[in-house]
């Protein structure tokens, strides 16, 4: 597997990949109601997806994957709700509508894309993590409802990568990243990160699906 990646680093939080924060709400309202050839969305997912990639210096990444590109950046605090599971990636995937359903009943507005944590030893795939978290970023602390709770993501250095296709494929997308950690002898400091920037639900064509996966790190020694 080739690796490709900029020993510099991303010289912002990638405009904004997971942090919408960053843009005007002018802005945001413009980009939500309408897509960036200017026509008028059909599938707000794709749409979504493809302005994030278009701000991201770092090209996709696609099946079979035998190319990953790959780098680095400094993630700022995200504030989130979630629901916390357990099993396969189906469960995950199952969950997101019931997680969003959740914040509009309680009132609660997302402020980006919706991801999952996976809690894992280095080097071990995403989806055979014993528990992770389906989460989605909020402006601020709030105080939802069980069966949401609240967590913060901190702000530090992540190793990223923006992958194409369904789930399944993404997940083979993390040996690249991996290997790019290793190569900066860095390690895993923290749960590994997929943020859905087309969520599941939108039937898309897999090569619109979109994700960006990080990672957390530390130096090695």
């Amino acid at each position: 597997m080739q690796v490709i990646f900029s020993p510099k680093g991303a010289d912002r939080e990638s405009m904004p990949t997971g942090d919408m924060k960053l843009i005007p709400s002018t802005l945001l309202l413009l980009l939500s109601s309408c897509a960036l050839q200017g026509t008028v969305p059909t599938d707000p997912g794709p749409t979504y997806a493809r302005w994030s990639v278009g701000f991201s210096d770092l090209q996709v990444s696609h099946p079979p994957f035998q190319t990953v590109h790959a780098n680095w950046k400094d993630r700022r605090q995200v504030p989130y709700v979630y629901l916390e599971i357990r099993g396969n990636e189906a469960d995950r995937e199952s969950m997101i509508p019931i997680l969003q359903q959740e914040l509009k009943k309680q009132g609660l507005v997302a402020d980006g894309p919706p991801f999952c944590l996976f809690y894992v030893a280095p080097g071990v795939p995403p989806t055979e993590s014993p528990s992770s978290r389906v989460c989605m970023p909020v402006h601020k602390e709030v105080e939802p409802v069980s069966p949401l709770e609240f967590g913060v993501l901190p702000s530090t250095t992540v190793v990223y990568g923006l992958a194409s296709g369904v789930r399944s494929d993404v997940r083979k997308a993390w040996t690249g990243i991996f290997d790019y950690v290793e190569g900066q002898d860095w390690v895993p400091d923290g749960p590994l990160r997929e943020i859905y920037l087309v969520a599941p639900g939108t039937d898309p064509t897999p090569a619109d699906l979109i994700s960006e996966v990080q990672v957390p790190v530390r130096s090695a020694r």
